[in-house]
C-alpha cells in the first residue's frame, strides 16, 4: 500500500473530531457507523418527496436541519449533503459559492446542530445545465468533461464547503487528480485538520436512476462512462483508483454502489488495511426494495438489516444508507 508523504497524509485527520472517530469504528454495527444523505433545495418551507423514492425528500435549509437533529439525536454518524440550486450554468457556479445551498445548509445544519458530523458532496452534476460533473470542452465532434479544468472548480468547491463549516469533503466526479487538487486548495487556506473521504471507486451504474430524481442531475447529453468506472471493470482497476486516490492524500475511500460491489468492497478493506472504507447503499438499491416491500414480497426490515449486515461483512466500516435515521432507531429500540 502506497501513501501520500506528510503532509498530505495526516492520521491525526482520522482523530480530530469524536463523530469522525466513531464513524470507521470498527466495533459491530451502531448508528455512528452510519451517514443519512440529504438533499437540500432552494427556498423556504420545502418538503418534496422525491417520486422514486418514497419517504424520502428535497428539503429547504429550514427544515433540512430538523431531520439532522432527528438523526443526531438518534446517534447517526453524521449527514451528507447535496444540493439543489435555484440556477445552473455551464460551470456549476453554485457549487463554488460561498451563498450556494450546500453551503446555506451546512451552516443552518451547524448552527441547529454543532455536535452533528456535516460532510457535503463535492461535484457538479447538481448545479451544472448540462448535468455532468464539471467543465464540457468539444474536441474533434464530442462533447466530454475536461478533467484538468474541472480540477481548480473542485478545489474552490471544497474550500466554501471548509468555510461554511463543512466536517468532511467527500469528492464524487472521479476526476483523475482530485484528491490532490482538492487536498492542495484546503491545506493552502489552513483547513488542514478537514480529512477527505473520496469516492474512490465509483462505478458508472444503472443503480443511480432514482438519485438523478432526487438531485435533477441527469445528463442532458450521453453519459458519465468516460470518467466513472464500467460496471464489468475487473477488481483490479478499482483497486488502482484507490491506490491512486490514498497516494494523493485521501483519508478514507469509498466503493459505490455496495449491493452489486461486494466484492469491491471486500477487496478494498483486504488491500488497504489501516484505511477505513466506506459503503454507499444508493438510491437504486433503497428503491427495489421499498417498491418489493410495498407490494408485501418481502419482509421489509429483515431484507434492510441483511444488506447492510453484507456490507459491513465485506470490510466496510462506514455505511451511507438511506435508511440511517430508522436504523438507528431500530437498534436503540432493541
Amino acid at each position: 500500500m502506497n501513501s501520500a508523504p506528510f503532509p498530505q497524509s495526516r492520521l491525526r485527520r482520522l482523530r480530530y473530531h469524536s463523530k469522525v472517530r466513531d464513524l470507521i469504528r470498527p466495533a459491530g454495527f451502531a448508528p455512528g457507523n452510519l451517514i443519512l444523505p440529504l438533499f437540500a433545495h432552494a427556498g423556504s418551507g420545502i418538503s418534496q418527496e422525491i417520486s422514486s423514492m418514497p419517504e424520502q425528500f428535497q428539503l429547504s435549509c429550514d427544515l433540512i436541519s430538523e431531520q439532522a437533529a432527528k438523526a443526531h439525536e438518534l446517534g447517526v454518524g453524521g449527514v451528507i449533503l447535496f444540493g439543489i440550486p435555484k440556477e445552473k450554468d455551464a460551470v456549476g457556479s453554485d457549487s463554488c459559492c460561498d451563498e450556494g445551498i450546500v453551503q446555506q445548509a451546512a451552516v443552518a445544519i451547524k448552527k441547529a446542530v454543532p455536535g452533528l458530523l456535516v460532510i457535503t458532496d463535492v461535484c457538479f452534476c447538481e448545479y451544472t445545465d448540462h448535468g455532468h460533473c464539471g467543465v464540457i470542452v468539444e474536441r474533434n465532434g464530442k462533447r466530454d468533461v475536461d478533467n484538468d479544468a474541472t480540477l481548480e472548480l473542485l478545489g474552490r468547491q471544497a474550500v466554501s464547503h471548509a468555510r461554511a463549516g463543512a466536517d468532511m469533503i467527500a469528492p464524487s466526479g472521479m476526476m483523475d487528480g482530485m484528491v490532490q487538487s482538492i487536498r492542495g486548495e484546503l491545506d493552502a487556506n489552513g483547513f488542514h485538520q478537514i480529512p477527505i473521504m473520496s469516492y474512490a471507486a465509483k462505478f458508472a451504474s444503472a443503480f443511480y436512476g432514482p438519485f438523478r430524481d432526487a438531485a435533477q442531475s441527469s445528463p442532458q447529453y450521453g453519459d458519465r462512462r468516460t470518467y466513472q468506472m464500467d460496471p464489468s471493470s475487473c477488481v483490479g482497476q478499482a483497486l488502482r483508483e484507490v491506490e491512486l486516490d490514498v497516494a494523493e492524500g485521501a483519508d478514507l475511500v469509498m466503493v459505490k454502489p455496495a449491493l452489486a460491489y461486494l466484492d469491491v468492497i471486500s477487496a478494498v478493506a483486504e488491500q488497504f488495511q489501516g484505511v477505513p472504507v466506506a459503503a454507499y447503499s444508493v438510491s437504486g438499491e433503497y428503491s427495489m426494495v421499498e417498491a418489493a416491500a410495498a407490494q408485501g414480497w418481502i419482509d421489509r426490515r429483515s431484507v434492510i438489516l441483511e444488506i447492510l449486515h453484507s456490507m459491513q461483512r465485506a470490510g466496510a466500516q462506514t455505511i451511507l444508507t438511506y435508511w440511517a435515521a430508522e436504523v438507528a432507531q431500530w437498534i436503540e429500540s432493541g
